[in-house]
Formats: C-alpha cells, sequence, structure tokens
C-alpha cells in the first residue's frame, strides 16, 4: 500500500538530514510494514512546496499512544 502524507518543513528537514526516521500519526490508513510512504513537504499556510521524499514503513506500535495514534519507523528510500 502506499500512502502520501503532508508534512511540515520543520519535520521533512529533520528527515532529509537523517535526524529523524519516525512518524506519529493517526491510524486512518491502516498503515502495516513493508508499505510505502511519501512524505510531501507542506508550509505553515498548508501549502506544498514540491519536494517529497520516499520511504517504507519498517516497525509499527501503538504503545503508549493516545487512542488510534500509532508509531512508525521508515527506512528512506534513495
Amino acid at each position: 500500500m502506499e500512502h502520501e502524507l503532508k508534512i511540515d518543513t520543520e519535520y521533512f528537514e529533520a528527515v532529509l538530514n537523517e535526524k529523524k526516521n519516525f512518524e506519529i500519526r493517526f491510524n486512518d490508513r491502516n498503515f502495516q510494514i513493508g508499505d510505502t510512504i511519501i512524505l510531501q513537504e507542506i508550509t505553515k499556510d498548508r501549502e506544498f512546496t514540491g519536494r517529497e521524499l520516499t520511504a517504507t514503513i519498517s516497525y509499527i506500535t501503538d504503545f503508549e499512544q493516545k487512542e488510534g495514534f500509532v508509531v512508525f519507523s521508515f527506512n528512506r528510500l534513495k
């Protein structure tokens, strides 16, 4: 499954700089290990910048999360 996800510039930069490799998301998409995510950068005004990157979900947990939320780690595809 492929998921297009919006991500604020601050967090997108952290992913680009390899300082961040996880997301906390409401699990309305039934995220699964092996799914592809396309992170699409947006501005504070919620406009797309055109920058994006692709990754694969490598781990998922809902441990200690709010109801309906998950944390997943991912590996960037080069």
